[in-house]
């Protein structure tokens, strides 16, 4: 064998051996054995009850009668233990303890929480009988394996007491031929050993039976998918309201600023639409975070504008420069309060699409209702920075996300001769209320 692989082979040694008894002996380790004596101590009350009500079968308490009569006494036990863990509380005891058998990148799947239905409290109490059996078995061992095992392991010092000890073993004939420190090690190893392989058990069985189960997993799919839509509702509110009002702002603003000089009544003008779109803002952003705090208002906020107030954004939008020819079908203020304030968000974000990437191009806007569906219809010149693909903004995506939650459409994308941006939306007039 060569040098290299000499030391390979010796490094592989030393590597195993300290895994060995980091398995054994590493803290893990001795966290599992903590978890299995408080399971023996936990066993404790229900053996002795099992010890009293099987007690008067043996009047003469004979010694091969007691040895059945523990025996019949633990796993009379188990089924009482079982009939605790039933109650809902433990199941959070259990999972916050077993957190600390498993490893790191397992111990989230331990549940916490209490046991709210009957399948997790059977699962729990399949748990609590292994957690409690292992840790007598372990505690057991622990409490009468390790002194004799220390007295073996002392027995070439001699004593009376020494003596007595390992007389006692060799009469029956237990420690063979093996040296008495040689068999005290080894009862020592069992000792670890089988703390050792319980835990670990115990700790692979923790994340299957402490677990959520598959109805709690459904339900944190459900509750995870509602906060999710919820977020990404008041991110489309935040984007749509918001933006529109930066981008109006930030137009007014260049154009004041050119015109200050030369065209002060202008410049006023501008300067006051910039006020008032930034008032509309406001109570944009205090209705989208009042929804976000979820306060409890004697008056609940402004769910939103609608299509009520459309004529308020044209004019809005007219005094950018930005000329808008609608053409609106009556009845619009009929329809449904949550199709409406959708609609009103998606033309506002048309609009504001047409504000930053055609600049004071004309726009034409057609609003009607047809075969039971809203149609939106959006055009204006292609500008410069116009996207040249469907879906290229997050305005855009939001549009298509707000019709989807309405069971509508959307399209948008250039006109097939490349000179005009069109956006057509049609909503259900009976998807939501």
């Amino acid at each position: 064998m060569s040098t290299g692989a000499g030391t390979r082979a010796g490094t592989g040694m030393v590597g195993g051996a300290r895994r060995a008894g980091s398995a054994l002996l590493g803290r893990r380790a001795r966290l599992r054995w903590v978890h299995l004596v408080l399971g023996g101590a936990l066993l404790m009350p229900y053996w002795m009850l099992s010890v009293v009500l099987l007690g008067a079968l043996d009047p003469s308490h004979g010694q091969p009668v007691q040895i059945l009569l523990y025996f019949a006494s633990l796993a009379l036990s188990l089924p009482m233990a079982a009939v605790t863990a039933l109650v809902p509380t433990v199941r959070s005891l259990e999972g916050a303890a077993a957190r600390a058998l498993c490893a790191p990148e397992r111990a989230e799947e331990v549940s916490t929480g209490p046991a709210r239905s009957w399948a997790a409290r059977r699962r729990t109490a399949a748990f609590y009988v292994l957690h409690v059996l292992f840790g007598g078995v372990v505690s057991g061992m622990t409490l009468a394996g390790t002194p004799f095992a220390v007295v073996l392991l002392i027995a070439p010092l001699g004593g009376p007491a020494v003596n007595d000890a390992v007389g006692f073993w060799q009469d029956r004939g237990l420690p063979g031929r093996l040296p008495a420190p040689l068999l005290g090690l080894a009862l020592l190893l069992l000792i670890v050993g089988t703390s050792a392989a319980l835990g670990a058990l115990l700790a692979r069985w923790a994340p299957v039976l402490l677990g959520p189960t598959p109805e709690e997993r459904l339900a944190a799919a459900e509750r995870r998918a509602t906060v999710l839509a919820e977020r990404n509702r008041l991110a489309r509110e935040l984007h749509d309201s918001v933006g529109h009002a930066l981008s109006a702002v930030g137009i007014q603003a260049s154009a004041a600023a050119r015109v200050l000089r030369t065209d002060p009544d202008f410049a006023a003008e501008a300067l006051e639409a910039i006020g008032e779109t930034a008032r509309a803002a406001v109570a944009d952003l205090d209705t989208v975070l009042g929804l976000l705090r979820e306060e409890d208002r004697a008056d609940p906020p402004d769910p939103g504008p609608t299509l009520a107030r459309l004529g308020d954004l044209l004019r809005q939008l007219g005094r950018t420069g930005v000329a808008v020819d609608a053409d609106l079908a009556p009845g619009l203020n009929r329809l449904p309060a949550g199709v409406s304030r959708e609609a009103y968000r998606i033309v506002q974000e048309g609009l504001t699409n047409v504000l930053r990437h055609a600049g004071s191009a004309p726009a034409r806007l057609r609003v009607g209702l047809a075969a039971g569906r809203l149609q939106i219809e959006l055009t204006s010149p292609m500008g410069p920075t116009r996207p040249s693909r469907p879906g290229g903004g997050r305005g855009l995506r939001g549009i298509g996300e707000r019709a989807a939650v309405l069971r509508g459409g959307c399209e948008a994308g250039p006109t097939e001769d490349g000179t005009t941006w069109r956006l057509a939306v049609w909503l259900p007039v009976g998807g939501a209320q």
